[in-house]
Formats: C-alpha cells, sequence, structure tokens
C-alpha cells in the first residue's frame, strides 16, 4: 500500500490521539494527593519539611500497594507565604489537578484563605497545625492542637509550676495569635491576674527588629513578679527574637519563654546556647522514647540520606492524619469526600508518644500535651505532660460568644451549633 503525506498525517494525529487516551487512563490509575506548603518566604523555614514528609508518606505507602489498588502521587505546589496565593493554588490542585485530597497549611491566615474554596469545591483539607479554634468546617480535618491542648495547659503549667504573676502575650500580627491571646486573656483574668500584669505585643510576619520589644518585655518583668513570655511568633521571625534574648541577657531563670510555634525546624537553624531552659509546649516532640517514634525517626533520615534532619509536632500531625485518610478511603471503598469524611469519625491510629490518636465529631483528635524544656543540641527535654490524651474543643468555652457552640457533624450535621438558640450557623453535610 502506498502511505501518502495525507495517510502520514493521519497516522500522526491517530498516534498523538491514542497517546492522549494512554495519559487520561494512566492519570485515572492513580489518586493524586495535594501538597499545599509554603516552600519560599517567611513560612518556608517551618513548611518545607513538611513537604518533605508529605512526598515520604505517599513513596511509603506505594510500596505497600497504594490505596484501592491505586498508586498515590504528590502534587506539590508552593504558595510561597503568599496568603491570597494559597487560594489560587488550592483551587488550582482541587480543579486542574483534581486531587483526592490535600495536606497543607501552617499559619491559620493561609487556612482561613483556603477555606472557601475547598467548601466551595467540595474538597478535603487536613491542617496538620497547632491553631486558634474557633472554626470546625466538614472538609477539614484539623489534625494540629486546638487551645486545650497546647495554649491553657501551657498557661497552667507556668502559674502551678513555676509560679508565674505576669504576662508577655507575645505574636505575629493574625488570626492565630490575635484570638489565642485573645482566650488566654480571659483565661488568665479568671484565674483573678490583673489587667495590669498582662502585656499584649503583635509585630509583622519576618519581623527582625526586637531590640525595643525584648528591652520592653525586660522592663516589664523587673517589677518583682515572676514573668514569663507566652510566644505565638511564627516562622523566621522567631530567629532575631531568641536572638534578641541573649543580647539582652535574658535566661529562662530570669523571664521563661514557652513557644507554640518554635519545634525542633526551627532550633535547628540557630545557636541554642542562649536558648537553654525556655520553653515548648507540643503535642509530640523528637526525644520521646518510643518503638513507633524510633521507627520513624529512622525512616525520615533514610528518606532524606540527612543524619541531621529533625523530625517535630506538624510532621507528627501529618503522619496520623495521612494513616487515617487511607483507613478512611479504604473503609468507604471510594475517595469522595463526603463519604471519606463521614469515614474518619472514631478512626484511631497510634501516636508517636505511646498514645493513640482519635478522630472525634468535631474533626479535632485527642492529644496528649508536652512541655518541652531546651536543650543545647536543639532537643527538647519533657518537663511536663499530661497522663493521658486531651479531646481538641473547636469552641473555646472562654469566649462569650463560643462556650455555649458545639461541633458534632454525625449527630448534629453541623460544626458550629449553638446549644442555648439551637441554631446552626454553619454549613451542613
Amino acid at each position: 500500500m502506498k502511505i501518502t503525506k495525507l495517510n502520514k498525517l493521519s497516522l500522526f494525529v491517530s498516534g498523538i490521539a491514542l497517546s492522549v487516551v494512554i495519559n487520561v487512563a494512566q492519570a485515572a490509575d492513580t489518586i493524586k494527593v495535594g501538597v499545599l506548603h509554603s516552600l519560599s518566604g517567611t513560612m518556608a523555614i517551618s513548611e518545607t519539611t513538611l513537604k518533605d514528609t508529605m512526598v515520604m508518606l505517599v513513596e511509603e505507602q506505594n510500596k505497600k500497594g497504594g490505596v484501592l489498588g491505586k498508586k498515590l502521587e504528590a502534587v506539590v505546589v508552593d504558595p510561597a507565604s503568599n496568603w491570597p496565593l494559597f487560594a489560587e493554588k488550592a483551587r488550582e490542585l482541587i480543579q486542574k489537578e483534581k486531587v483526592a485530597v490535600t495536606f497543607g497549611c501552617w499559619t491559620s491566615v493561609s487556612r482561613k484563605s483556603v477555606l472557601p474554596v475547598f467548601e466551595e469545591l467540595n474538597g478535603l483539607l487536613f491542617y496538620p497545625v497547632q491553631y486558634e479554634g474557633e472554626e470546625s468546617s466538614k472538609n477539614v480535618f484539623y489534625t494540629g492542637a486546638a487551645p486545650n491542648q497546647q495554649a491553657i495547659p501551657a498557661v497552667d503549667y507556668l502559674m502551678n509550676e513555676i509560679g508565674v504573676k505576669r504576662w508577655v502575650l507575645a505574636g505575629t500580627d493574625y488570626v492565630y495569635p490575635r484570638t489565642t491571646n485573645k482566650i488566654l486573656e480571659a483565661y488568665l483574668k479568671a484565674k483573678g491576674v490583673k489587667s495590669k500584669d498582662i502585656m499584649i505585643n503583635y509585630t509583622p510576619f519576618g519581623h527582625s527588629d526586637w531590640q525595643s520589644i525584648v528591652a520592653d518585655i525586660k522592663k516589664f518583668g523587673s517589677k518583682g513578679k515572676k514573668t514569663a513570655v507566652v510566644s505565638t511568633i511564627n516562622g523566621d521571625a522567631n530567629v532575631p527574637f531568641y536572638k534578641e534574648l541573649g543580647n539582652q541577657g535574658i535566661s529562662a531563670e530570669d523571664i521563661p519563654v514557652v513557644a507554640f510555634s518554635v519545634g525542633e525546624e526551627e532550633l535547628s537553624g540557630i545557636d541554642t546556647k542562649p536558648l537553654v531552659g525556655h520553653l515548648a509546649a507540643w503535642n509530640y516532640f523528637m526525644s520521646v522514647e518510643n518503638k513507633d517514634n524510633a521507627a520513624f525517626i529512622k525512616s525520615w533520615k533514610k528518606f532524606t540520606k540527612n543524619d541531621k534532619r529533625v523530625t517535630n509536632d506538624p510532621m507528627e500531625a501529618h503522619v496520623i492524619g495521612f494513616k487515617m485518610w487511607v483507613k478512611a478511603v479504604e473503609k468507604a471503598g471510594t475517595t469522595d469526600t463526603d463519604a471519606v469524611a463521614k469515614a474518619m469519625i472514631g478512626l484511631e491510629v497510634p501516636n508517636m508518644t505511646g498514645g493513640i490518636a482519635k478522630m472525634l465529631p468535631n474533626h479535632h483528635l485527642t492529644k496528649p500535651v508536652l512541655i518541652g524544656e531546651i536543650q543545647e543540641n536543639g532537643q527538647f527535654d519533657v518537663v511536663w505532660q499530661t497522663d493521658g490524651t486531651v479531646p481538641g474543643d473547636a469552641w473555646s468555652d472562654f469566649l462569650p460568644g463560643s462556650k455555649d457552640v458545639v461541633s458534632d457533624w454525625p449527630k448534629l450535621n453541623c460544626g458550629n451549633y449553638n446549644t442555648k438558640t439551637k441554631k446552626c450557623s454553619g454549613q451542613n453535610y
């Protein structure tokens, strides 16, 4: 048969069409997992490690055979510490990439930015970082700590164990620190602390000039009452903050700092000698001696090919969330958002501190609370912890507009049900 130019063109076009069909078929054979973490900008110091964690978890699950007989595919995007860009990237993951689930965000402002997108497009987000509460969405699972699982216990520790009488609430200027400090201020006043013994200060993301602020903290702490700093400072601003504490000779014995956003990853980039004795409140520390933790640390160092890489609390939250998502998909037999969300409730997986993480009806976890003291090697020595796990509370008992609100998706079909008005003011399943 004589092959004409027209025949050649026809064969060429057919080949392209066949290639497209094959590519589409191959794409359908994978389940896409969105990874929405800043790899540049002020939050990269904290979030890059979470991206690496998700890539490792996907690879490990694929070695086990994937999920529902399909391989997982990590789709990584960089919202670059730009809050509006988080929303754009979330929409891209759900609409363009067709991800079945997304693991991501660090700051609450980034989560607030993407929340309308996940609710509009009915996507599924696992959020791994401690936050201010006052939220429960059917499209989000909050695997980090609520205030009653970190901030409140930390204040109780400082008050009861160290005898703190004056309080500096220092935070980055956005929703998480402001709402958390609003809760803490109300809590402290309910405990009898006077307004004059509470100092509140906010600084922008990436703030670097701490000289005058630290001087003010030093002056505030020189009134003869034991003073502590409760820090909700986020991202790379922590580096100059702690450095300035050292420059002005403020030790942990003088004015202890308890941080909610400083873990092993943040400490790995700074000289920890001036920080020894300062504190952090988390639900996991790398230093915890536990079989599951030891296995995870070994896998992490093998994956990164770097024996100096550390683990931290939000990484553990991603591990727990990912394992629960896999179990929920297998239980539901589908990656459909609504089916998976319902299958998530009540699931249990081991945490890495020796207990069990359980997903509650309000889309929060049960978690232990640990207070760690910074050591010279950048690790934490656990100085206090709860006897067991604490159920995450989506709505604070210390804010007037929240104490009557509950979240229970299976029974009430609502994330913010007012027990007095008997009304749900949010979304439903």
